[in-house]
């Protein structure tokens, strides 16, 4: 009997769960059914301990999709870790996130939601430090910490949740949503949402964390990590329509779309550049349902799971091929030599601008037609259009780079489209990618929603996605890049490709000033007044009285033996006192 690997019986086994979810999730969509599970883990005389479940269509769908991109990814893993000697701990660290993730998606109790949380950050930890060199541990203390933040904000809600009943706090949020304390528990947990979610100021982990395996990045940093913060505001999106935490919400999943799309344009490390797209779209998912459309948040979180894990693969394919390269500037012509993977990249590139009938035009447009019809401001409207337009212009970029032209790099190279356990895992996603859309559009509007709008304003959202692909074939192109070069342009471009120097602000910015005053406190009282009236004094000190001893010692033996004598009086006296 052949050798099972790990990969391939966890790969089997998530697979058959995720199917299971999936056709439960139908059912429960069709028969308008939620099912909520208490499990009594301890029952001691009066007192029980109660763990609770709550099975909803949104829940077991993510499940499903979580599931069946963790499958895809574990298979992927197979061929891409498969030069790592501890590949059976790579996929026991990827297995136990799945695990937290499924605790987070299931639960309507905020105690086993801060479980769930904790699991994610911790593993997500393991699994950035991965590669254990200075790069990735920096990286990871920085995703470690900017979570920590999100975990205390959950903390202080759960404090603020004994004001009731229970931690359950589907309960609660209908009736209690104007009351102060339900207000102050949404507003932490919306802060926690955001360090997990990285909207702007915790936007610097997300690229950060790049520096984990790419199988990683397509799991943890796509589908799973990023989208537990916008998931659990999904359910708490009572509380954010109609206050004033929505409309901050707005502004700063706003800006971070602007932000993430700007900066993506500036960029010339593969990975961080698809990193940076996932920001925008958390942006974009987050911006939505501040207005209240929860749903429009939910579809556009599935769809943009499939395409975003799709797009991460392909990158690592390419990396894989390219001897571990991540520079942009170093590929082309790609098309020719990897032509399968150049075809899902591509198509996935697509799904991501909002290609018409791929995964991501369903939720994007119907999204970009709600903000249309919406009552919102000129700046908010803005914000959303141009994003789309530099999400665009980013991804018609990165394919001129990669797929076009000649190969930068080593001319003796090992690019090739063999890697069959890699692309089978790709293509996979790749089906979901094409027809993931539709499939969710129908089954979560299953009556069609008909907006109505002039055509100038049918036509923006497309007209806004052929200008951002003109822009950024035209700031490819070689001899406008030595303008890009110029000094004046130099500092612009190096604040917008540095995420508005957030990065500096999160790590230099907060340890600075700590650092700086703890040197002079270390200098002024440890190494200063305290060393010299402190232990350094003390020793100077019985050192000049051994001396002083030392000197009657040996200039007179009678007093040595009196001495003598007078101790062993002393001794004695205390004896008798005893």
């Amino acid at each position: 009997m052949k050798y099972l690997s790990i990969c391939s019986i966890s790969f089997v086994n998530l697979i058959l769960i995720s199917i299971t979810c999936f056709f439960l999730s139908l059912n429960f969509l069709l028969n308008d059914m939620v099912y909520f599970i208490e499990w009594e883990v301890v029952s001691l005389n009066s007192i029980s301990i109660v763990m609770t479940f709550l099975f909803d269509w949104m829940s077991l769908l993510f499940m499903s999709f979580v599931l069946m991109i963790a499958s895809l990814v574990i298979y992927y893993s197979k061929e891409y870790m498969s030069s790592d000697i501890n590949i059976n701990r790579f996929i026991m660290l990827v297995l136990m996130f799945v695990m937290s993730m499924m605790l987070l998606i299931i639960s309507p109790n905020l105690v086993s939601i801060l479980l769930g949380w904790d699991g994610l950050g911790l593993v997500s930890y393991c699994l950035v430090i991965y590669f254990q060199n200075i790069k990735s541990y920096n990286a990871g203390m920085l995703t470690a910490l900017s979570n920590r933040i999100g975990d205390v904000a959950l903390l202080l809600a759960i404090a603020w949740m004994l004001n009731y009943g229970s931690w359950n706090y589907i309960f609660y949020l209908e009736i209690m949503q104007n009351e102060f304390e339900m207000m102050i528990i949404g507003s932490l947990v919306m802060l926690a949402a955001m360090t997990k979610s990285a909207q702007i100021p915790f936007s610097s982990w997300l690229p950060a964390a790049m520096a984990a395996p790419t199988p990683v990045s397509a799991l943890v940093h796509s589908s799973t990590l990023v989208t537990a913060g916008v998931y659990l505001l999904i359910r708490f999106n009572i509380l954010l329509s109609n206050s004033w935490m929505g409309q901050v919400l707005l502004l700063l999943s706003g800006l971070t779309m602007f932000m993430a799309g700007l900066g993506a344009n500036f960029e010339f490390d593969l990975k961080k550049i698809i990193a940076l797209s996932t920001l925008s779209q958390l942006g974009l998912m987050m911006s939505i349902l501040s207005m209240g459309f929860y749903k429009l948040a939910m579809f556009h979180l599935l769809t943009h799971a499939l395409f975003k894990a799709l797009l991460f693969m392909c990158a690592g394919a390419i990396i894989h091929n390219m001897n571990n390269s991540q520079d942009i500037r170093l590929m082309g012509g790609l098309s020719i030599h990897m032509p399968l993977t150049s075809a899902c990249f591509n198509v996935s590139n697509l799904a991501l601008c909002g290609m018409p009938f791929l995964a991501g035009f369903y939720s994007k447009d119907l999204i970009l037609e709600i903000v249309s019809i919406s009552n919102i401001n000129m700046f908010s409207f803005f914000l959303y259009f141009f994003s789309t337009g530099l999400t665009v212009c980013y991804s018609f970029r990165l394919v001129y780079y990669s797929m076009t032209g000649e190969l930068n790099c080593s001319s003796l190279n090992m690019l090739n489209d063999e890697g069959w356990v890699m692309l089978r895992g790709m293509l996979g996603l790749l089906i979901m990618s094409i027809i993931g859309g539709s499939m969710l559009n129908w089954l979560i509007f299953p009556t069609p929603d008909m907006i109505c709008l002039p055509i100038y304003m049918k036509m923006l959202t497309l007209f806004v996605c052929v200008i951002g692909g003109l822009m950024g074939y035209l700031i490819s192109l070689s001899n406008l890049y030595s303008i890009n070069k110029s000094y004046n342009f130099y500092n612009l471009s190096n604040f917008m490709g540095s995420m508005w120097f957030m990065p500096y602000i999160s790590t230099y910015g907060i340890i600075y000033f700590p650092l700086n005053y703890g040197q002079i406190v270390c200098k002024s009282f440890d190494q200063g007044w305290s060393e010299y009236f402190g232990g350094q004094y003390l020793y100077k000190k019985l050192v000049n009285y051994s001396q002083i001893l030392l000197l009657i010692h040996n200039n007179s033996l009678k007093i040595y033996l009196m001495l003598f004598v007078l101790w062993i009086f002393i001794l004695l006296s205390f004896l008798m006192i005893l």
